[in-house]
């Protein structure tokens, strides 16, 4: 029995050892893994000329950073107002530079429907609470969602103050669409909003879109306002 207690120890340490390595092999980024912080509002223009950048680099770079969409009030309490007082620029030919600058298009129903009669209330606070949603219940998702509702306001058209009209657009990342309606009145969605609109501010970014990395709990600015994907592309390899 004597000759058994001193081989059981050693066995014991061995497996152990094993263990941790084989976790550690697994998994080695776990602690560490740089995180890009997306500053975003769905009514911002040139965040619509670049969703396309933003897909590009997720899809490269996924594996090597852990990214999330934040949304930062672009229109709120003073700046929310019909679309043709509170961001008149739009109309006066904004739109053709970010089509000219980025490459993607402002579809006809937003042109010469709420574009053109200046109606659109101009508010970000409902779809920053679609984005809260979806980051909790979907958060694989957020992201298409946040490009999703770039279009559904500058292709579709679609007025950010008609809650009902979220609703389809929920239901093409596979949520219900009469219930997502419902939640973007709950509490506990519009307070998950306030929060990113609160950490936008503490953060101090003021115009959107912009990158920041959070890495080894310090954040740095990668960037602001629109740039290439190659831009990006030579700041995140010097990251790795």
């Amino acid at each position: 029995m004597k000759d058994y207690g001193k081989l059981i120890l050693p066995i014991i340490l061995v497996l152990l050892l094993f263990v941790t390595v084989s976790n550690t092999l697994k998994n080695p980024m776990q602690e560490n893994k740089t995180k890009i912080l997306y500053f975003y509002d769905a009514l911002c223009g040139w965040c619509y000329g670049f969703s396309p950048v933003m897909t590009e680099i997720r899809q490269n770079y996924g594996d090597k950073f852990d990214f999330e969409i934040v949304s930062g009030g672009l229109k709120l309490e003073s700046g929310v107002g019909p679309i043709g007082e509170v961001a008149p620029y739009i109309k006066a030919g904004a739109y053709k530079t970010v089509e000219e600058r980025c490459g993607v298009k402002f579809g006809e129903d937003f042109i010469n429907g709420p574009l053109e009669e200046g109606n659109m209330i101009m508010n970000s606070f409902p779809p920053a609470v679609a984005l809260s949603i979806v980051k909790e219940k979907m958060p694989d998702r957020a992201f298409e969602l946040g490009s999703m509702l770039h279009r559904a306001v500058y292709v579709d058209g679609m007025h950010p103050e008609h809650l009902q009209d979220y609703g389809r657009y929920a239901e093409k990342i596979g949520l219900d669409g009469t219930q997502f309606v419902k939640d973007l009145s709950d509490p506990k969605y519009q307070n998950a909003a306030l929060q990113d609109i609160s950490l936008t501010k503490n953060y101090g970014i003021s115009g959107f879109p912009t990158l920041v990395v959070i890495k080894d709990e310090k954040a740095s600015l990668l960037s602001n306002g629109y740039v290439e994907y190659e831009y990006l592309e030579a700041r995140l390899d010097t990251l790795q």
